[in-house]
Parts: C-alpha cells; structure tokens; sequence
C-alpha cells in the first residue's frame, strides 16, 4: 500500500467572535462554526504510529481559537489569516479547505446562516 497524504479534520468548532462589517456585529458578536480539512503529506506517523510526524488536533483548535478572537469585517478575511498561521505553524501541512459559517447573521431570515469557504494550496 502507498499512502500519498492524508487529512485532519475538525468538524462543528462552535465559537463566539466579533466579525462583521456592521459596528453592531462587532460590538455583540455572533456565533461561528468553523469546519477544517488539513491535507498532510508527511505520512510516517501512519507506519511508526509516533505523535511526532503528525499535526495535533489540539494546536490546530488553539491557532483557530486565537485567529476567531482579532476581530475582521470580513470572514474571508479571517479564513486567510487563519491558513497562514497554521501553514507556519505546521510544515507539513499541503493544503487547507476552511468552511466559517456566522450562524446568526443580521439579515432577517429565519435559521439563516452565511458561509465563507476558502481552498488553499501552500
């Protein structure tokens, strides 16, 4: 078997933040659901099952808990900036597909949500 890469997700990260381009919805802030998808190519952990050669789960949540907290008028804005940080934070990390969802924007609509989806490539 040849493994080529493999992926991290973490999916439904519920977080309270204060994007928007309204002063309002910066100022009260909303909830955010982030889903991420991490593609690896370093794949040694999958044959030496050592913590070393992989990317832990935990440090990605805290690098996106910290991107949430600097407030952006732009949610595009703060998918960028997130990719960034984890594109330093961890070499071995080839691409990154990030969902933000603000599940309450001010728009009226009932049960409405307004997503941002950005797909990178280091």
């Amino acid at each position: 078997m040849q493994i080529t890469s493999y992926t991290i997700e973490l999916k439904d990260i519920h977080l309270f933040a204060y994007h928007g381009v309204m002063q309002q919805e910066r100022e009260i802030g909303a909830w955010y659901t982030i889903d991420i998808k991490l593609t690896i190519n370093d794949h040694a952990c999958t044959a030496t099952d050592d913590i070393t050669g992989t990317v832990s789960y935990a440090d990605v949540y805290d690098i996106i808990c910290k991107e949430m907290k600097a407030p952006s008028a732009l949610l595009e804005h703060v998918c960028s900036r997130t990719c960034k940080s984890l594109y330093k934070a961890f070499s071995q990390v080839t691409a990154i597909d990030i969902t933000l969802c603000k599940d309450t924007p001010p728009m009226g609509g009932d049960r409405l949500k307004a997503a941002v989806t950005l797909k990178t490539t280091r």
